[in-house]
Formats: C-alpha cells, sequence, structure tokens
C-alpha cells in the first residue's frame, strides 16, 4: 500500500490549491475538484444510509458500491486515470433489475420520504445525481471518462429503486405525489 497519512495537515492548500493525484496542483475550486468532491459527498451520504437498519442484501450491496465510489473520486482525481469499468456498470444493472423487477410499476411520482432509511436514500440519490451533472460538465472542459458518467447515472437509478424497496421494508410505504391536491 502507498504512503499513510500521518499528519492530517499539510498547509499546502491554504493558497487555494489543492493536489491531484498525478502531483499537479489545481484550485479547490476547479470542475475536477467539484466533481470527486461530490463523488465523495454521494459516498458519505451511501454512509448515512448504511447506518439505519437495512436488509443485509441492500447493506452488503452498498458497502461494495462505497468501495466503488471511492475507486471511482481517484479516477477523477488522477487525470487518465481508470478505475470504473463496463463490468461494473453491468452489475449496477443487474442489480437494479433484481432489485425492481418485484416492485409494482410506477403510476405517479413518488416524494421523497417513506421512513428514514428510504429518505436517506432518497438523499443520496440526489447527490449522486449532482455528481453525475458535475463530471458531464467537467468532461466538457477535460477528458473524463464515459464509463465513470454512466455508473452515477445506473448508480443514481439503482438509489430510487432501493429507496422504494426501503420505503415498503419499512411499513412506512411509498409517499405518491398527489398532483390534484390544489384542483380539489
Amino acid at each position: 500500500m502507498g504512503n499513510r497519512l500521518s499528519k492530517i495537515y499539510t498547509r499546502t492548500g491554504d493558497d487555494g490549491s489543492t493536489g491531484l493525484g498525478d502531483g499537479s496542483r489545481t484550485g479547490k475550486d476547479s470542475p475536477r475538484v467539484d466533481a470527486y468532491g461530490t463523488v465523495d459527498e454521494a459516498n458519505s451520504c451511501i454512509g448515512l444510509v448504511l447506518a439505519s437498519d437495512l436488509p443485509d442484501d441492500v447493506a452488503k450491496l452498498l458497502t461494495s458500491i462505497q468501495h466503488q465510489m471511492f475507486d471511482l473520486g481517484g479516477e477523477l482525481c488522477i487525470p487518465g486515470h481508470a478505475a470504473i469499468f463496463v463490468a461494473d456498470i453491468e452489475r449496477l444493472e443487474n442489480e437494479l433489475d433484481r432489485f425492481n423487477d418485484p416492485l409494482p410499476p410506477l403510476k405517479d411520482f413518488i416524494l421523497p420520504g417513506g421512513g428514514e432509511a428510504a429518505a436517506r436514500c432518497h438523499i443520496a440519490r440526489t447527490v449522486v445525481r449532482r455528481a453525475e451533472r458535475e463530471c458531464v460538465a467537467l468532461s466538457r472542459i477535460e477528458t473524463v471518462r464515459p464509463e465513470a458518467i454512466r455508473y452515477l447515472n445506473r448508480l443514481s437509478d439503482l438509489l430510487f429503486v432501493l429507496a422504494r424497496v426501503l420505503a415498503r421494508a419499512s411499513g412506512h410505504g411509498e409517499v405518491l405525489w398527489n398532483h390534484e391536491r390544489r384542483h380539489g
């Protein structure tokens, strides 16, 4: 394993710059730092979901995803590095199908909620969507592998489905959007 952090502060970022994984420095407000920083934030949100009472298969899946999110952050932090691959996206798709197939089809939009675990999952989903947008924005000015963007897109879909699963498992159920509430 590489270097271990023995001292947390270095003072090298006091000027508003930060080091990338390839040794170069960039502004802390750069699109690249926004992208991998939001991936880190999304990973923390997944950790918050994991702090809930979850079915074992959901907890195992989310823990595995946390490792991949750390890999993805590394990919974004090291220009030219590859850590997320088509097989990772296909695995998300397989899990998405496995969890979605038993659910009834959606006929209405659902509101974020449905119990604590489901609500936390919705928060994670929205942060993953923001990470995806920031990766797309970064890809307009620097190289971002399409697998990174596809992974985030699929992950947000999976988190939506997991929120549905968790809402049902908690007994709270899904909260449907009442689009006719003002007309009655």
